[in-house]
């Protein structure tokens, strides 16, 4: 089975991801513990949280956002902190092929975005051409295979009423969003100082008001348990909901409200 993952519609993706990615934006630049007044590329920007969390925490001199989501970018220009601003510009292109000179920024970074890259180890490469010696070179990835309690319920749920839906699963699908792969493509990327290549959790909550607020952004049709539900028939979509409604049912407080925990990592390193 066969589908594809779309990202076009930013305010679809900002109800159903983008807003927990933002609290592990803030950690990840953090942990990074860059200069103030450097020049940042964030690649495969998509509605620019990751930017903004720069501009907002980092003080840059100047900000790019390379992203091939037409939609996702529109979304990006206009969010608040970075509509108006003169430091900050995007830019349509994809990992492998950035349309940046060589050795022209201070910072590469890219959240939640190696996964879905069709050479990882191309997009590291491109990253070390475009950065000046000495930048840092850095990602997040959420942790499919484990730590994202959501999605892991979510294609448990989906598995036990689709079989087809076993091979869609982002923890099978995708190898790298556990710490060894990761250190193992810093360390392997040529012209990375080995020895400052850093690996580390980055945990944060996923607090919903009800499950209704849990379960609707997924029928946003944007990234892949979306998309693969809106190829779904209304019983096959219902079957799951209530599958997902039971199994998340043990962590609903007395309110109604629901918590999960989320994990990403964070792999970081410097050119020499």
């Amino acid at each position: 089975m066969v589908i594809a993952d779309r990202w076009q519609e930013g305010a679809a993706y900002e109800r159903y991801v983008g807003r927990w990615s933002r609290l592990a934006a803030e950690q990840f630049v953090d942990g990074l513990d860059a200069a103030r007044g450097i020049r940042w590329l964030d690649v495969g920007c998509g509605t620019g949280v990751l930017t903004a969390t720069i501009l907002e925490r980092c003080a840059p001199s100047s900000v790019v956002g390379v992203d091939p989501s037409e939609g996702f970018l529109a979304t990006a220009r206009e969010r608040p902190g970075i509509a108006g601003r003169d430091d900050v510009r995007f830019a349509s292109g994809d990992a492998e092929h950035l349309p940046v000179g060589d050795d022209e920024v201070d910072a590469v970074v890219s959240g939640l975005v190696l996964n879905f890259v069709p050479d990882p180890a191309a997009a590291l490469a491109e990253f070390a051409r475009v950065g000046a010696p000495g930048a840092i070179i850095a990602a997040y990835v959420w942790d499919y295979a484990d730590g994202m309690r959501l999605l892991r319920m979510f294609w448990a749920a989906a598995s036990a009423c689709d079989p087809d839906a076993v091979d869609l699963d982002e923890g099978r699908r995708f190898r790298l969003c556990r710490p060894e792969p990761l250190r193992a493509l810093w360390t392997g990327t040529g012209g990375m100082d080995a020895a400052s290549v850093d690996v580390r959790p980055i945990d944060v909550d996923t607090a919903f008001t009800d499950f209704d607020d849990l379960w609707s952004p997924f029928l946003g049709g944007q990234g892949p348990a979306p998309s693969y539900l809106a190829s779904l028939t209304d019983a096959a979509r219902g079957a799951i909901r209530d599958r997902l409604r039971d199994m998340v049912s043990p962590y609903v407080h007395e309110d109604g409200s629901i918590t999960l925990g989320a994990r990403a990592w964070a792999v970081s390193g410097r050119l020499g």
